[in-house]
């Protein structure tokens, strides 16, 4: 991950490292000036001022220059980053995206990538500290070597008291970042929940305590033992430096020296180094939080690198006619507590065809939808589109025949991908105005530009403002998943009467998941699944009401919707 980011700022990276390497050397040559001016005779000391005054200029100068390289890389970084791990999402398989979870994506997106950036932005402070303490080591070795030697005994003392703490610091921050995930998720909850939790206080009061609370208590506490580790080990890096300076005035050169110039230059070395020291240890813990990180996000992303999208052609032409032969699939059923499996199912969908899926809920209707549209990846068999193979070569372009309205779908604030929004939105804003008046949406909602002017609807709202969308993208093949459920009778029959006969007439091949048997008859074939098998597939008249639905679910009773 840490290549990456460096690959694509590598330039910037470097002018940033000089810049703060020169801003450590002229400090440390300033230092050295200053000692010399304390010994220098009257005559000298003229030209010992501009020379400082140079070293001052120069430090300031490469200190503004390394602040601002390094936070543009940081900002870079992030948005990289963001880019970097956005476009493995999109191109990787649903089901991996699924079972990685919305909470970690967000957790790796926000939390992970802002403590990567940050290690960039703090990075200039560790370079030219770290320069200005390496440089009055090397001063100190030129003014004493068994000085230097035993300065190089206290940072080996250091170092070890740092590497014992270390250990349980990585785990300590690897833990938090799992609760992390978990906390990530509570806060979806907070959002998606707060109609119940404030129908029912003491759910909200659990809810808060136990279940919240309890993961931001983890994090707190796992993020808190790490750093104070840290804080120990800085503070003992600290006490050997100033046992240093201690043992080296009282003890090595009142013993070896009576000469007051190199003891005052001891002295004034070691103070010195005392600020940088210190910056460049408190700003550690950046770089074990982002090697941290690096490592989660690494994780996430190797995770949804199985699926490339070979091909930047998308466009399709012509209606499809699409073969399922033997597709087989399996995932695992939380509320059986077992592996549900798929198939082998064969099925074939013709252009102009509107067809019904039906079946009792948890059948795996909306799972076969996902294999057809190349959602998912079926175990074996293999889906045929017009005579060619679906395979990892033409699976991307293969989805691009589909418009699908899942049960959980996604309302976009823009009509993102329509082909002409960029080039002709004009025509795209009237095609949508006239799909909103049909589905009388024209007096709340409206498209400029390709966006809509407000999301802020009832469900059964946002599933016809999705329709919109769906209709704007015009593909061969419509793919609706219980669109009707929340809809009013009325608009039930708009859309079973109205509009699936209208995309039928434009040859557009039709998908529809439903159990809404009433309107079964208006389907040109009728396809039943069962406990993941295809017990079903003919006329209409062929499948009884009765057996084509034998479950009542809540899927058939109708609720009127004032807002709807």
């Amino acid at each position: 991950m840490f290549l990456f980011l460096l690959r694509a700022s590598r330039w910037l990276l470097a002018a940033a490292v000089v810049a703060s390497l020169a801003c450590g050397v002229a400090n440390v040559m300033l230092i050295a000036s200053i000692n010399r001016a304390l010994g220098a005779p009257a005559a000298e000391l003229g030209a010992q001022a501009w020379r400082f005054a140079a070293l001052a200029v120069l430090s300031m100068l490469a200190q503004m220059c390394a602040g601002a390289l390094f936070t543009r890389l940081g900002q870079r970084t992030l948005a990289e980053l963001r880019r970097h791990v956005s476009r493995i999402i999109v191109n990787a398989p649903l089901r991996v995206v699924e079972s990685t979870g919305g909470a970690r994506v967000q957790s790796v997106l926000a939390d992970d990538a802002n403590h990567v950036a940050n290690f960039f932005i703090g990075l200039p402070t560790l370079v030219m500290n770290g320069a200005i303490v390496m440089g009055c080591f090397l001063y100190l070795a030129i003014l004493s070597w068994p000085i230097f030697l035993m300065a190089c005994v206290a940072i080996g003392l250091g170092a070890l008291g740092y590497h014992i703490s270390h250990t349980k610091v990585i785990r300590y921050l690897r833990t938090a970042g799992q609760r992390q995930d978990e906390l990530f998720g509570h806060f979806q909850t907070l959002a998606s929940g707060a109609k119940e939790l404030k129908l029912n206080r003491r759910r909200a009061d659990a809810f808060l305590a136990r279940v919240l609370g309890a993961a931001i208590e983890a994090v707190r506490e796992n993020r808190s033992r790490g750093l104070t580790l840290f804080i120990f080990s800085v503070s003992w890096v600290r006490f050997l430096f100033f046992a240093l300076i201690g043992l080296v005035l009282f003890v090595l050169v009142g013993a070896t020296s009576s000469n007051a110039h190199v003891a005052t230059g001891y002295a004034i070395v070691f103070l010195y180094m005392v600020t940088p020291l210190e910056a460049m240890l408190n700003n550690i813990p950046l770089l074990t939080m982002a090697r941290v990180a690096s490592e989660r996000i690494q994780k996430v992303t190797e995770s949804m690198r199985t699926e490339d999208v070979t091909s930047s052609d998308t466009s399709t032409t012509g209606a499809p006619l699409v073969r399922l032969h033997g597709i087989t699939h399996s995932y695992y059923h939380e509320q059986q507590d077992e592996i549900f499996r798929m198939g082998p199912i064969d099925l074939t969908f013709r252009p102009g065809e509107i067809t019904f899926l039906i079946g009792g809920n948890g059948s795996g209707k909306t799972s076969l939808a996902k294999l057809l549209t190349g959602l998912y990846v079926p175990e074996s068999g293999e889906i045929v589109w017009n005579g060619q193979s679906v395979d990892v070569r033409n699976r991307d372009r293969y989805r691009q025949l589909f418009s699908a309205i899942f049960f959980d779908f996604h309302l976009f604030e823009t009509l993102l991908g329509a082909d002409d929004v960029q080039t002709d939105p004009a025509r795209i804003d009237a095609f949508a105005a006239r799909w909103l008046a049909r589905l009388h949406l024209q007096h709340k909602v409206s498209v400029t530009n390709g966006a809509f002017s407000t999301r802020d609807l009832s469900q059964g709202q946002r599933k016809r403002l999705a329709l919109v969308a769906a209709c704007v993208e015009d593909r061969p093949f419509l793919v609706f998943d219980e669109w009707a459920a929340d809809q009013d009778p009325v608009f039930k029959e708009v859309f079973y009467r109205e509009i699936l006969p209208e995309l039928k007439a434009q040859g557009k091949t039709v998908l529809v998941i439903s159990h809404d048997d009433r309107y079964f008859s208006l389907a040109d074939r009728l396809v039943k699944m069962e406990n993941g098998q295809l017990i079903a597939d003919g006329e209409p008249t062929s499948v009884t009401p009765t057996s084509a639905n034998p479950v009542v679910t809540t899927a058939n009773v109708e609720k009127p919707q004032s807002s709807a």
